[in-house]
């Protein structure tokens, strides 16, 4: 058969799309599968990155749908955020004219690639239906308590007047003008994420297995669990006087080592600190340097040098009732444990840099040779009512004191921040809250939802076109009825991402009624198969765990954990670094298919590596892939047609047409662990490759039918359009179902050993597993007759099934 892409393709896509074949069925008493990919942003065209993510979750979807499940594979675009807005203002077109034409292109791309996508639940983030319910679910968070409004330090362009993500800020420059950023309080949004830390760091081990262990970890390290102590440090009477203050709260997780305190750091943001910089008692020098500091990102504080100035001020040591000096200090974080801390040099390395940069005391409290000494091991010194005891006995001695003094209490804390929504940016999801002067800040009716964009804005890069807009901010409050103003901020996109997951499982016929129709995600939910970048490992998929959670105690869903598995795909590299268009080695997946079709494209990305693994892109190997396809086409006459597997009487076939059979049993004995299992598709395709070669070395028609038959099936999960073409001559499309092994096929008269010489391997060899043990060591030493045939034979150890070592002297 001449093997035409373009033509079988399209051939295939149609029949695909006609005949629902994507679709989810109906009939919820099936076993059933959710295979989910992360959605795309919709730049314009997909990446090869894209490409590999989708391959592997259309290659899970397609096989357990011949396996018999009811599979929903669905996809979207997350659709609302900055890049439109820079798109609006470097071509002068909409944002929402922009987003909507790269949807509809990349949607040609995907179907262009064969991916079974439910066309019936596309969606995109920045659709009305979706900011509806989006709006609902804030405005049931807000009656929960579980939204709240405050002022907080952001980053902040003076020239485009917006606030920026970390991200955004580069070398402390705006990414888009190069202005100068700078640290400016201003009021926002927030969800109370730390209600659910505990919870989500206990969630962790449910998912232990079915997750990567490296995103366990780092998620929980960013929720960062700590147990320890938290007291006040009393100001001696002339700082009293000064700050206007008694003191301040201090946690530490080593209580121990309170002994060790010779300082005090607070941060750039703490209330002292203000009070100060408002105030005529430090020098313009030392305020300077303070703003300078509370001009970097928390980010950027934390990489920098040890830096900080003495306040002029001192605390009372709460034990020895000494002097404490107090110092502002740029590794404080003002988010974690009040924003200020006792510094104990001696056993903290941060705390050491700093002391020694600053030469301040260092006062060793545990045994050790060498300073800084971090470690739990060791007795306490010079530590009065703990010394000589261990860190458990001292910590626990050290907390009971305060707590029987109510001078402090023991506490967990953690590092999770809640989490800021807010942006001051006009291509977002309006919040749904409204300003009034006689009522305060009210939620909007849900009957007035959704609140939508205006489209007739003009965007400059400068500020929130939104707060510029004549009639938007103009609104009538929902509780009094008074003129009032609407909030004219925006949503994060974090949020949208957080729940696509539950709408896509709910019955689309219900997307107008509800935002989550319950009896379709209890069937659906939770996602078996997830799979995305690790580099989502922590935002997008905490904040997905937080809604899930969330979303579960407000009534909308059942399960706690929105992902049973998780596969984080490797980046695709060339050159030996990742694709990007600002290093001009992209490969645009629309010439590799216009070149040699999709399937070779589908089959190099998922043969070239692991799918945990980063891929390099190969050239020659895309080549290779298409020339495994025309042979895979060739060989087809080899086959004739039937609608059943051929009924073959294994004991009479000869070595090599047993051989043949075994090489396609052994690849489809592979097939579950690869789909169900280590998704290795690389050493699938390489079984089936091998069953293929073995085919050709053998004449039997049936055998060449049996064979060609099932790597039809095993195939069609990963190079589909080109398996539907074949199969469809052949077998009549019957052949993509699950396929039983024949245990027969493994009883095989030949054994397959390895031979070694002093234990390194040296050769493999085919035997009669009826020779003796003599003949098999004979044929084994002609194998490796070059290794041996001057040497000193020792010893011949021949291990039954497995292998033959030659021991030899020297």
């Amino acid at each position: 058969m001449q093997y035409i892409a373009k033509d079988i393709e399209y051939k295939w896509q149609s029949t695909w799309r006609d005949s629902s074949y994507s679709e989810p069925k109906d009939d919820y008493n099936l076993p059933k599968k959710y295979i989910l990919s992360m959605f795309p942003y919709p730049s314009g065209r997909l990446h090869m990155g894209h490409v590999r993510n989708y391959a592997i979750g259309d290659a899970l979807s397609r096989y357990y749908r011949n396996q018999g499940f009811n599979v929903l594979q669905p996809m979207g675009f997350d659709s609302f955020g900055m890049p439109a807005e820079n798109a609006a203002i470097k071509h002068k077109i909409h944002p929402k004219k922009w987003t909507y034409e790269n949807i509809d292109y990349m949607i040609k791309e995907l179907d262009s690639l064969g991916f079974s996508f439910s066309k019936k639940r596309l969606l995109a983030t920045s659709d009305p239906l979706y900011t509806k319910w989006e709006q609902e679910f804030f405005i049931k968070m807000y009656e929960k308590g579980l939204v709240y409004r405050k002022s907080a330090v952001v980053n902040w362009c003076e020239n485009d007047q917006t606030v920026l993500a970390n991200e955004q800020v580069e070398d402390g420059k705006c990414w888009r003008c190069g202005h100068e950023v700078v640290q400016k309080e201003m009021p926002g949004y927030y969800l109370k994420i730390t209600e659910y830390a505990n919870e989500l760091l206990e969630c962790l081990k449910d998912l232990e297995g079915k997750w990567p262990s490296q995103v366990i970890t780092m998620q929980e390290n960013w929720i960062g669990k700590s147990n320890g102590l938290e007291f006040k440090f009393e100001f001696d009477d002339s700082s009293k006087e000064i700050v206007k203050n008694d003191g301040f709260m201090v946690f530490t997780t080593r209580p121990d080592t309170i002994y060790g305190v010779s300082y005090c750091a607070l941060a750039p943001e703490h209330d002292i600190v203000k009070g100060l910089l408002n105030s005529e008692f430090i020098s313009t020098d030392i305020k300077d340097k303070i703003k300078s500091m509370l001009n970097q990102s928390p980010k950027e504080r934390q990489i920098a040098d040890k830096d900080g100035v003495y306040l002029g001020i001192n605390a009372i040591h709460p034990l020895t009732k000494e002097l404490v000096p107090i110092w502002c200090a740029n590794f404080v974080l003002a988010q974690y444990g009040h924003g200020a801390l006792m510094a104990v040099p001696a056993h903290d390395e941060r705390d050491y840099e700093f002391a020694i940069k600053f030469n301040l005391p260092i006062k060793k409290v545990i045994e050790c040779d060498e300073l800084p000494y971090t470690q739990k091991s060791g007795k306490h010194i010079n530590s009065n009512m703990i010394n000589g005891k261990e860190y458990e006995e001292a910590s626990r001695v050290i907390i009971n004191y305060f707590q029987n003094n109510n001078t402090g209490k023991e506490v967990t804390n953690y590092k999770l921040r809640d989490w800021g929504i807010s942006r001051q940016r006009y291509w977002g999801a309006p919040i749904p809250m409204v300003h009034c002067d006689k009522c305060g800040i009210v939620a909007q009716k849900l009957e007035n939802l959704p609140i939508l964009l205006p489209d007739d804005v003009v965007i400059t890069g400068e500020g929130n076109p939104l707060d510029k807009h004549p009639n938007f901010k103009n609104c009538k409050c929902p509780k009094c009825g008074n003129q009032a103003n609407r909030e004219t901020d925006t949503m994060d996109t974090f949020f949208e991402s957080s729940w696509y997951f539950a709408r896509y499982a709910s019955d689309e016929k219900t997307w107008e009624k509800v935002a989550i129709d319950k009896k379709s995600v209890d069937y659906w939910m939770s996602v078996d198969q997830y799979i995305g970048g690790i580099e989502h490992a922590i935002l997008h998929l905490l904040y997905a765990r937080f809604f899930q959670k969330v979303l579960r105690d407000l009534g909308y869903l059942r399960d706690s954990e929105p992902f049973a598995s998780l596969l984080t795909q490797g980046m695709v590299l060339k050159d030996g670094v990742k694709m990007s268009k600002s290093k001009g080695n992209t490969v645009d997946p629309d010439d590799i298919i216009a070149k040699y079709g999709a399937d070779t494209a589908r089959l190099f990305i998922l043969f070239a590596a692991p799918p945990q693994k980063e891929l390099e892109w190969n050239d020659s190997a895309v080549e290779g892939a298409f020339k495994f396809i025309n042979r895979l086409c060739d060989r087809s006459v080899n086959a004739y047609k039937t609608e059943q597997i051929p009924d073959i009487n294994h004991s009479n076939l000869d070595k090599d047409e047993k051989y043949a059979r075994l090489k396609v049993y052994e690849a489809l004995k592979k097939s579950s662990d690869v789909f169900e299992s280590s998704f290795a598709f690389n050493t699938l395709i390489a079984a089936c490759m091998e069953a293929l070669n073995a085919l050709n070395a053998q004449n039997n028609k049936d055998i060449w039918t049996e064979g060609y038959y099932i790597i039809l099936n095993l195939l069609e999960p990963i190079i589909p359009h080109i398996c539907w073409e074949l199969s469809s001559k052949l077998f009549g499309l019957k052949n993509f179902r699950k396929i039983e092994l024949k245990s027969e096929v493994f009883d095989s008269d030949i054994i397959n050993l390895v031979i070694t010489i002093n234990g390194k391997r040296r050769a493999q060899i085919e035997v009669d597993k009826s020779l003796s043990n003599e003949e098999i060591i004979a044929q084994a030493k002609v194998a490796v007759s070059k290794w041996i045939a001057q040497a000193q034979i020792v010893k011949e150890i021949y291990v039954p099934n497995k292998l033959v070592n030659i021991v030899i002297k020297g």
